[in-house]
């Protein structure tokens, strides 16, 4: 939800949209929303994320704007003929297979662990893909920042601006928001500095219900916080 808010918030011009490890379709669905006149291709290696992200978009007449793909984003004939697009959004797995539990459900742990490539694989894809002035949207875990760091150090990506998440009130942050530019095409700062950092995104409250800022990012994809 918030990679698609973060992404299109920050290129509300984008006509041409990749999401690598789309799943069921929800963050391009959304993207689809907030940008009326994009186009998207997808593409997602299970096949049953693969089946339920078509049947998601048939249901919501958005077929004739999507090019959902099948395949492993690390197979370069996945993404033949695609193109060059000016935003690329992804909310890649983050976990080492065998770090954790893995979960009861294939769809669950393919989300969750890198089983078909890390980090740097999504962001390999994504250099090979992006159009000239176009822009990355990821998330990924805050105490694994400097991982992501040194993979866009080895794609040659920098951070433009990032943003810390938190989930509830006086909890410490969980995930980053970032927006990431070809290094090549920015100004030296951004490298030097790692981007701008924005002020905390808080998710819930004390009481645990959503924060007003979580409620106008709700608000600002058709979603109403009530």
């Amino acid at each position: 939800v918030i990679v698609a808010w973060y992404g299109t918030s920050f290129a509300p011009r984008a006509e041409r949209i990749l999401e690598l490890g789309s799943g069921i379709g929800t963050v391009g669905m959304i993207a689809a929303w907030r940008l009326p006149q994009a186009r998207f291709v997808t593409l997602e290696a299970q096949t049953a994320s693969h089946l339920l992200a078509q049947a998601n978009l048939r249901r919501n007449d958005l077929c004739a704007r999507f090019d959902p793909r099948l395949g492993d984003l690390r197979d370069a004939h996945a993404l033949r003929a695609a193109g060059l697009f000016d935003l690329v959004l992804t909310s890649p797995p983050y976990f080492p297979p065998g770090s954790g539990i893995p979960g009861d459900h294939p769809q669950k742990i393919d989300c969750r662990f890198e089983m078909r490539g890390d980090v740097r694989d999504y962001l390999e894809t994504a250099a090979r893909h992006v159009a000239p002035g176009g822009v990355l949207a990821t998330i990924f875990p805050h105490p694994q920042r400097e991982r992501l760091q040194a993979a866009c150090a080895a794609t040659h990506w920098s951070c433009i601006r990032r943003r810390a998440v938190v989930p509830r009130e006086g909890e410490p942050p969980l995930l980053d928001l970032f927006l990431l530019g070809r290094t090549a095409e920015l100004p030296s700062a951004f490298a030097a500095a790692g981007g701008y950092e924005e002020p905390p995104l808080l998710i819930r409250d004390l009481a645990g219900k959503p924060s007003v800022e979580y409620q106008a990012v709700k608000l600002s994809f058709g979603f109403p916080p009530w």
